[in-house]
Parts: structure tokens; sequence; C-alpha cells
């Protein structure tokens, strides 16, 4: 009896100490992303956060609302471009501007449309755009400026971007 309150304590205070993040981005054309990431509490200190520092991290794609496909970290294939900076102060995934950097986050594709989501999807944030890519194709028509930024919740969200209120 002891044992088992002991691992249900230990378990419910690790959910507690977790740093989720939920975040939406609209291109154009009617594409949106939805994703989760979770971040270690320890990095939540750090200037910039990396891939390295997140526990959980996945994303789904959708055009017109329909799911056109997914990606996380746990299923990622070895040789996947996987980059990810966000600030924790302001709760923002860096641009190529902010990080100095070519391409600042390539999730499944790798911003230059030879790494692209293939299979699946993949998002990228580089410095001629943000877009999609799906089954290895580059969705240029998806594409947002660089600079754009887009919504970071500690609630979920859903694909046209509205955040779920909590109901009591």
């Amino acid at each position: 009896m002891m044992r088992g309150l002991a691992m249900t304590l230990t378990l419910l205070a690790g959910q507690a100490n977790a740093a989720d993040f939920y975040f939406c981005w609209k291109g154009e054309n009617g594409y949106t992303m939805t994703g989760q990431m979770d971040i270690n509490p320890v990095a939540l200190n750090k200037p910039v956060i990396t891939e390295d520092d997140v526990t959980l991290f996945k994303i789904a794609g959708y055009q017109g609302g329909i799911l056109l496909g997914k990606w996380d970290m746990v299923t990622r294939a070895d040789d996947a471009s996987w980059i990810l900076h966000f600030d924790p102060a302001r709760s923002a995934f860096l641009t190529p501007g902010d990080a100095g950097l070519g391409v600042s986050q390539a999730w499944n594709a790798d911003g230059t449309a030879t790494d692209c989501g293939n299979p699946g999807f993949g998002f990228n944030l580089g410095n001629y755009a943000q877009d999609f890519c799906l089954n290895g194709v580059w969705v240029e028509e998806s594409g947002m400026p660089p600079e754009t930024p887009f919504l970071v919740s500690t609630i979920p969200v859903d694909p046209q971007c509205r955040i779920y209120a909590p109901v009591s």
C-alpha cells in the first residue's frame, strides 16, 4: 500500500514539474499546424532552449482543418532534420533574424526542401520562409515570411489556432 502511494506521488510530482507548451502556426492558403512541446524544467532558465532540452515534441499539419500529416521526436528517423530554438522568457520560437541562423526551426524538414518530411509531415523556419513539407514535397503555397511569429500557449490549441478555454 505504501509502495503504491509512493509511486503515485512520484508520478504526480514529475507531471507537476513538466513545462508544457502548445503552439499553432497559420500559413497561407488555409495551412495550419498545431503542436505540443514539453521542456525539461531545469532548462527554463536558459536564454535559448534547443532540441536537447525537449522531452516531448509533436506536430500536426492541416489544410482547411483537414489533417495532412503528423511528426514527433519519438518516431523521428535518425537522419531526419531536428533543430529547435525557443526563447522561454518570451515564449517564442526564434526566427532566423532572432537567432542569427539560416534555419532556426527544422522539424522533419531542413529548410532547403532536400530533406522534406519524407515520409510524413515536416515544418521549417528558415531565412526564406516558414512552410510545410509533405511526403518529400515542399509545399511552397503554405509559406509565410520568416519573421512571422506564431502562437505559443500553456493551454492546448486547435487547428484554427483557438485556445481551448478550461471548463470548470
